[in-house]
């Protein structure tokens, strides 16, 4: 299964997850969790095939709950079994990058992270826990990110078959760097806002 996610097999996922008749909804609930665990495995895949499985609405309600436990399974992890365990569940140098990325934006970086798709939602998880963040200001801030991209995907995965492959990637592009433009100007926004606080 990790083999199909990470060579971006969507017909497989789905083939996978169906194989297990009624269960097929807890078993991609699970799948989901454990692309969280397993940094950085691809969650959106996961996403658009559970629009495509269950339906764009349903597979966004489920995309976004699983994500959601996905995201606090991570977060206590890091609590409780330090930077240590974190660093051999991802990487040293990714973790020093969000490291990095929390020391210029602050509170500010779990929304921004959460609505950037090149940005590994798991990774971010694990670093949150490293913080002195609470948990529910990690998870409020996870859960209200989250949803834009999750509805996002879930309503893209829904039209997805064969060559609309294509389009799923040039939407994504776009969403990105639609995301991208609106962070930069408000990080410009607020640099402004503090050098002419200073001239002051």
């Amino acid at each position: 299964m990790i083999f199909y996610l990470r060579m971006l097999n969507i017909e497989a996922i789905k083939e996978y997850i169906l194989s297990f008749g009624r269960l097929a909804p807890l078993i991609s609930f699970l799948l989901m969790i454990l692309q969280s665990v397993i940094a950085p495995l691809p969650a959106f895949l996961i996403t658009f095939v559970n629009a495509a499985l269950f339906g764009w609405v349903r597979g966004t309600i489920l995309s976004w709950l699983s994500s959601m436990v996905g995201a606090a399974l991570c977060f206590y992890i890091a609590r409780f079994l330090g930077r240590e365990v974190v660093e051999k569940l991802t990487s040293k140098y990714e973790l020093d990058s969000i490291d990095e990325f929390f020391g210029k934006y602050g509170k500010h970086t779990i929304l921004i992270s959460r609505l950037l798709p090149f940005i590994s939602f798991d990774i971010v998880s694990y670093a949150s826990g490293l913080t002195s963040m609470s948990f529910i200001s990690f998870f409020i801030a996870t859960g209200i990110g989250q949803l834009p991209a999750t509805v996002v995907y879930s309503y893209v995965g829904g039209m997805l078959t064969g060559s609309a492959k294509d389009i799923m990637v040039g939407l994504m592009i776009l969403f990105a760097l639609i995301v991208l433009v609106f962070m930069i100007k408000r990080i410009y926004n607020d640099k402004s806002n503090k050098i002419n606080k200073k001239s002051n």
